[in-house]
């Protein structure tokens, strides 16, 4: 992402990436260290991007959204909206009451977290991007006080009674990213997606 970014000029497309993680913490640029309740084993990794702790695991889908923001003529409160609007409409399908809550970014049911959102901005363009809990092992939660905060995580899987496809969810985010950023989806590739390392 940051090598993309970094070459990219003003006719590279946007790029959508959409993938999962091997367990990992990440550790934002304003994140601080006292957040980490616990000695782990899992990677801590410092990251460039904004925020504090948060935790990448298989199970749970995340899009990195490489967007050339000054070509949209788009502010990064369009772009934070943007991808919350697109994890609460995902969500829907599946009828699942999702929402913002104010001045905490991401995407809540009820008061539980289902999906952390954390970017940077360089150059007018966008990277890192959001992640949606769907149907993970929420336990390395337990280490970590999520984004700085007092929350609990939640995931799809716990939330509806039918068998939760990583894939189908991955292919109706993909969808609804497109749709809400104005793209098309002919070259996205959703099945089966990949573990990043």
């Amino acid at each position: 992402m940051q090598a993309f970014t970094k070459y990219r000029h003003s006719h590279t497309c946007d790029e959508i990436w959409v993938l999962q993680h091997p367990s990992v913490f990440t550790l934002g640029r304003s994140g601080n260290k006292q957040h980490i309740l616990a000695k782990t084993d899992i990677p801590i990794i410092q990251s460039d991007r904004a925020g504090d702790i948060t935790y990448h695991g298989p199970g749970q889908i995340i899009a990195y959204v490489l967007i050339d923001l000054r070509r949209r003529k788009q502010g990064v409160r369009q772009l934070v909206n943007g991808l919350e609007d697109v994890v609460i409409n995902s969500l829907s399908y599946w009828n699942v009451a999702a929402n913002r809550h104010k001045n905490r970014p991401g995407v809540f049911v009820g008061d539980a977290k289902i999906a952390s959102l954390g970017l940077r901005v360089l150059k007018g363009c966008s990277y890192h991007g959001i992640s949606l809990n769907v149907n993970m092992d929420l336990s390395p939660w337990n280490l970590v006080k999520p984004c700085g905060l007092d929350i609990t995580m939640t995931q799809l899987s716990d939330l509806v009674d039918s068998n939760i496809s990583n894939n189908d969810v991955c292919k109706i985010l993909t969808a609804q990213l497109c749709n809400t950023f104005g793209y098309e989806n002919k070259n996205a590739v959703t099945s089966p997606f990949s573990v990043a390392d």
